[in-house]
Formats: C-alpha cells, sequence, structure tokens
C-alpha cells in the first residue's frame, strides 16, 4: 500500500502501522515474559535486575526501531492516551489495539512452545499484594510512564534515542523497584498474551483497569503541566510504550 503525505513527510500506511505496532508488541512480550520465565527456570540466574534490564533493552530496541514508522505505542493505553487528547484517530485507534493485542497472543502461544507446561505462567501478571493496592500502583506507574511518553513524543526538541531511553528507562525502573509486587505490567497486551497462553487469569482485571485509567490521567497531567491544547487528531508522530 502506498504512503500518505502528511506535512510534507511520507508516512506509512495504516497496514504498515498495524503490522510495526504488532511486531514491537510481539518483541516486548518475548523479551520481557522470556526473562521473567528463563529466571524461573534457571534458579534466579537474571533475578529482579536482569529482567529489569531486559524490559528497558526491549523498548529502546522496539521504540528506536519503530518508532518513526507508527509511533511505537505498543500499548493500548498508550494508544487511547493519544486518541482521547486528539493525537490519534478513532479508526487508526482500533487498528493499533488490535495489531498490539495479536501481536502480544503470538508472543505468548511462542513462549507456550518453547516452555512446555507453562512454567512461571509464561510471564503473565499476578500481584503479589492486594488486588486493591495492585490497582492504585498500576495506575500511578503507567500515569507516569504516560507522561514521559507524551512529553518525548510531543516535543521536537525530544526524538529518536532519547526518547526511546527515557521511555526503557521509566519501565524498567518500574519493574526493578515494583515488579516482585505486581509485575509492572502498565500494559493491557503485555499482560494479556501470557494469560492467554497460560490460561492464568487471576486478577486479570487489574492490568486492564489500571493502565487505562493511569495512562490517560498521565497524558492530560502533561498536557495540563505544559500548557498544551487539544487539537484535531492527524495521525502518530510519537514513540511511545510499554
Amino acid at each position: 500500500m502506498r504512503a500518505r503525505r502528511v506535512d510534507g513527510l511520507s508516512r506509512p500506511s495504516l497496514l504498515r502501522r498495524g503490522v510495526a505496532e504488532a511486531l514491537g508488541t510481539f518483541a516486548l512480550v518475548l523479551g520481557i515474559c522470556g526473562a521473567i520465565v528463563t529466571d524461573h527456570e534457571r534458579s534466579g540466574a537474571l533475578g529482579t535486575v536482569g529482567v529489569g534490564l531486559a524490559a528497558f533493552l526491549v523498548l529502546v530496541a522496539a521504540v528506536g526501531a519503530l518508532g518513526h514508522i507508527s509511533g511505537a505505542h505498543l500499548n493500548p493505553g498508550v494508544s487511547l492516551s493519544f486518541y482521547l487528547t486528539r493525537h490519534l484517530p478513532a479508526r487508526d485507534f482500533a487498528v493499533y489495539v488490535a495489531a498490539q493485542l495479536a501481536g502480544a497472543t503470538v508472543a505468548g502461544l511462542l513462549l507456550l512452545v518453547v516452555w512446555a507446561g507453562h512454567p512461571a505462567d509464561l510471564g503473565a501478571t499476578v500481584p503479589t499484594i492486594g488486588a486493591g493496592r495492585a490497582l492504585l500502583l498500576e495506575a500511578v506507574l503507567t500515569a507516569l510512564l504516560m507522561l514521559v511518553i507524551m512529553s518525548v513524543a510531543t516535543d521536537t526538541r525530544a526524538v529518536g534515542a532519547p526518547a526511546a531511553l527515557a521511555i526503557g528507562a521509566t519501565v524498567g525502573l518500574a519493574a526493578l523497584a515494583f515488579g516482585p509486587l505486581t509485575g509492572a505490567s502498565l500494559n493491557v497486551a503485555r499482560s494479556f498474551g501470557p494469560a492467554l497462553a497460560a490460561g492464568q487469569w487471576q486478577q486479570f482485571w487489574v492490568y486492564v483497569a489500571g493502565p487505562l485509567a493511569g495512562a490517560p490521567l498521565g497524558a492530560f497531567a502533561y498536557q495540563f503541566v505544559r500548557g498544551e491544547q487539544a487539537r484535531p487528531a492527524a495521525g502518530p508522530r510519537s514513540s511511545a510504550s510499554a
């Protein structure tokens, strides 16, 4: 399909951007959940620091590789936030979310093939604290992530490698500090893929409600701090994730 022209620049078609979202989310889920399962099966060889580092590295790679194509949202909450702040058209939002869930599902199924018996629930997120506290933590962490994403995605002074590093560092820090408590998902797709493959749906609603409530709060908070006015959706220009 032909790319469209936006502000004099060539923008990939929605199909190609959707495929980029699927590929990026696939890599994200495979990398993070793969690290969790490997750590479990190899007697803690990676540890919390190793899993956090894996989250950081896969996000830096995915955002750096795909950010200029689709914006590298890789997260339904991120796409929802850009839609609500009128940075993403409704049609693009629907395609992005479908692609993200599809990519996460394929990653979960691949982990199921590699690790028979779904050890560590294939990296599925299950809170080790009360559901209410886990919900609050996921919402707050996702809001902070989205604030960072809005900053690097809507300011032309923060693009490319700095954007990828900022987003990756935010998710990596969340995994280091709070991974043992909630899994530090911050992403419906990241939780959905392994949950589906492993059949582990315990407290899954926490990882839907938390990120979907927190991400828009972070986006609106950044707009308030920056003083940005909502503008008509003109397609993705963000490099974002989780």
